[in-house]
């Protein structure tokens, strides 16, 4: 960074950090919010009925009061010359204004605010916010939407549309500015101000939004754009101390540019001056930490599968038995090959609606957020290109997951005696898994003297998923796209026990829908006989 930046002023917000919810990291938990919510407009409605009622009484006697206050102002002694009258006057006054009083002091928020006090704390917390918008953020690029789009709701197999605000819009600018993400604060920001222009009703000020989108702006050395735009914001709001400083900062800027370009210009008559001026709003994503990017993100928007015709004639369908299974000779599965090599191949109706009902309600209480391995410490830890939750079923848990792992033992010929417990995972918004190998390559996990490394992975849908969410494979351009009821398998090594790096693969951003999965994955140990070592290394 040059020392110049240092000096110009910009927007802070200074965010709070949580970490006990992340409801954000699974839908299936985020349904619970549904029915809290629903509780919570309830009580209001209740709180909002007695107010009425309250209101109503005190109208009631205001409208009486009138009329009685109108007669005896007009002839106080004739009135008071009745001795009710005296006598109902002195009660008002002593009584019957007291219990008014009383009405009009009467707390009728009590139920609607405990019940808001309960709730509030199984409310998602900032880091749930900000991992919202970070995941519309991740469905925007994955698959090439533009703010517009994702603000009016514009996405595929939507069965209840939605769209954003201008304050939702100008939130997302705020999270990604918070983040150092200029690339999406551009985005957002000028979103906001359209639908601001557009003259949408909204608590957020032009000016709001032009502080933030000018700075960012400059971020990409677009000083003009910049200037431009704190002009405008000047305009609104001559009295922007920190909008003037920055623009005359930006005169300042562009002054020494020109006389940069002067000087060059003099000392070599032949370069031509072309000055690089950004297109509005066209400013290129930032390169980030994963090379294959590109690749997969393309895969997951279904382009660049490598599916050749001569390749489609090397797949078939089939029935399975299992090697002659007795359990599958009478009722064998159907197996189709989603890809010879290496082979992958899908399993027809794996699991039953009710059984996936079952291993659902099982796991959803014990959900927790998804963790990774630490690849130079070993230690298990949370990351945001694993957006998920899941959870761990043993056989004693119910009937159904010794059955379900029985059936995968019987599919697959290998044993489940040494394999992991069955997982099952619910991806949240816009959840995801970015590219990864399911065995392991680090020498100090605990589990390859004892079980051996992951030699196969059997990978069960339990649900549609409407857009997104498809199973990539960057190496060599498939993508498998969720079905209920089916499951997926594909040996992760090879018979010598090398593992097999074309299998590195990923989850895709869930665009729209809820996906649900389980897994199991089968280790070397006890399948030695049942998948012996081939002549060569990479049979």
């Amino acid at each position: 960074m040059k020392p110049w930046l240092q000096l110009l002023f910009f927007p802070c917000v200074f965010p709070i950090w949580h970490t006990e919810a992340e409801f954000f990291t699974s839908i299936g938990q985020m349904t619970d919010l549904i029915y809290a919510e629903k509780d919570l407009v309830q009580s209001l409605q209740e709180y909002i009925r007695a107010e009425e009622k309250k209101l109503s009484q005190i109208k009631s006697w205001a409208e009486k009061m009138d009329i009685l206050t109108s007669k005896s102002a007009s002839d106080p002694e004739g009135y008071l010359a009745h001795p009710v009258n005296a006598y109902k006057l002195v009660k008002r006054l002593n009584t019957d204004w007291l219990e008014l009083e009383n009405l009009v002091l009467q707390d009728t928020t009590n139920g609607f605010i405990a019940n808001l006090t309960i709730q509030r704390q199984f409310f998602p917390t900032e880091e749930d916010e900000t991992g919202a918008a970070k995941a519309l953020m991740r469905l925007q690029d994955t698959y090439k939407l533009d703010p517009e789009t994702l603000s009016r709701g514009n996405l595929p197999g939507t069965k209840y549309r939605s769209s954003l605000t201008v304050g939702d819009c100008f939130g997302m600018g705020k999270t990604a500015y918070n983040d150092g993400d200029y690339y999406h604060t551009v985005l957002w920001m000028e979103q906001a101000l359209k639908q601001h222009d557009e003259g949408e009703d909204t608590t957020v000020s032009k000016v709001e939004i032009l502080d933030y989108l000018s700075y960012a702006v400059f971020q990409f050395g677009d000083l003009h754009r910049a200037m431009e735009l704190t002009r405008r914001l000047i305009s609104l709001d001559s009295t922007h101390e920190r909008a003037g400083s920055n623009l005359r900062y930006f005169e300042k800027l562009l002054e020494k540019e020109r006389e940069e370009k002067e000087k060059e210009k003099s000392v070599n008559k032949t370069v031509t001056t072309t000055e690089a001026v950004v297109q509005s709003g066209a400013y290129e994503r930032p390169l980030d930490y994963l090379p294959e990017r590109d690749i997969y993100e393309a895969l997951c928007r279904g382009e660049g599968v490598k599916m050749t015709p001569r390749r489609q004639k090397r797949l078939f369908c089939r029935y399975h038995d299992g090697n002659r299974n007795p359990h599958l000779l009478i009722a064998p599965f159907k197996e189709e090959d989603e890809w010879d090599s290496p082979h992958i191949v899908r399993y027809y109706d794996v699991m039953s609606d009710e059984e996936i009902e079952k291993i659902k309600q099982l796991a959803k209480p014990r959900l927790a957020r998804a963790t990774v391995r630490d690849p130079k410490t070993g230690v298990l830890t949370v990351a945001s290109y694993r957006v998920s939750k899941s959870s761990w079923l043993e056989e004693d848990d119910d009937p159904v997951v010794g059955k379900v792992n029985q059936r995968m033992q019987q599919i697959t010929g290998l044993t489940v005696k040494t394999a992991e417990l069955l997982q099952v995972a619910n991806y949240g918004m816009g959840g995801q898994y970015e590219p990864h190998f399911d065995f392991s390559r680090r020498p100090f996990d605990s589990t390859l003297k004892s079980e051996g490394n992951r030699l196969a992975t059997f990978l069960n849908y339990m649900s549609d998923v409407e857009a997104g969410g498809a199973t990539v494979f960057p190496d060599f351009g498939a993508a498998i796209w969720p079905k209920k009821g089916t499951a997926v398998f594909w040996y992760n090594l090879f018979r010598s026990g090398e593992g097999d790096y074309r299998t590195r693969h990923a989850a895709c951003p869930v665009l729209v829908g809820c996906k649900w999965v389980s897994n199991k994955w089968f280790h070397e140990r006890g399948n030695e006989f049942l998948r012996p070592c081939g002549r060569t290394e990479v049979d």
